[in-house]
């Protein structure tokens, strides 16, 4: 079994912005592999399918992003699940808007959803794909900008990112997570 989860705020007003292209992710995978997010588990909206000979969980926490390991862990304790079969994906700042970064282990960086998860887990080594935003401009508020949507000139990138997110998480199901790094991260 594989499980992904992708880190999000539940609610319209959070839709479209920057701090959920994790769960724009899930959505897109959900859409691939035909998996209905309609089973309200784990502290969130889960689905569940079957790609490629693997079972697989999809998670969206609906926690708000401060509190996503509470989620993360429900799911593990419920399916005794083996945190290496998971894969986490969210939004990263310090990663240029249209790339992604493939990592299995490392701090929070900042990131409240990470940290949820790492007090959750106990450990930071766990398999994540960052989602790059890039950072706001000087002066600009990073609350503020995180919470707020994609600019229309910026859509491109963000389609063709959540894409290629998808893409490697795909792979993922039935390689090595550092080989699948060694093919996505560029």
């Amino acid at each position: 079994m594989k499980w992904i989860v992708g880190l999000g705020n539940p609610g319209m007003s959070y839709q479209g912005t920057r701090h959920n292209v994790g769960f724009m992710v899930v959505d897109e995978l959900a859409k691939r592999w035909d998996i209905k997010l309609n089973q309200s588990k784990f502290k969130g909206l889960a689905g569940e399918g079957n790609v490629r000979g693997t079972k697989v969980i999809l998670l969206k926490p609906m926690t708000y992003m401060n509190l996503s390991g509470e989620s993360v862990r429900a799911l593990m304790d419920f399916y005794k699940a083996d945190l290496d079969d998971g894969l986490i994906v969210y939004d990263d700042l310090d990663t240029e808007l249209g790339r992604i970064r493939l990592r299995y282990q490392g701090s929070a960086g900042g990131h409240n959803g990470i940290k949820s998860i790492i007090a959750h887990v106990g450990t930071q080594s766990f398999n994540r794909v960052r989602m790059g935003i890039s950072r706001p401009q000087p002066g600009e508020i990073i609350s503020d900008y995180v919470l707020s949507g994609f600019a229309k000139r910026e859509q491109p990138l963000l389609q063709d990112m959540i894409a290629y997110a998808c893409d490697s998480i795909e792979y993922a199901l039935t390689h090595p997570f550092e080989e699948t790094m060694g093919k996505f991260n560029r």
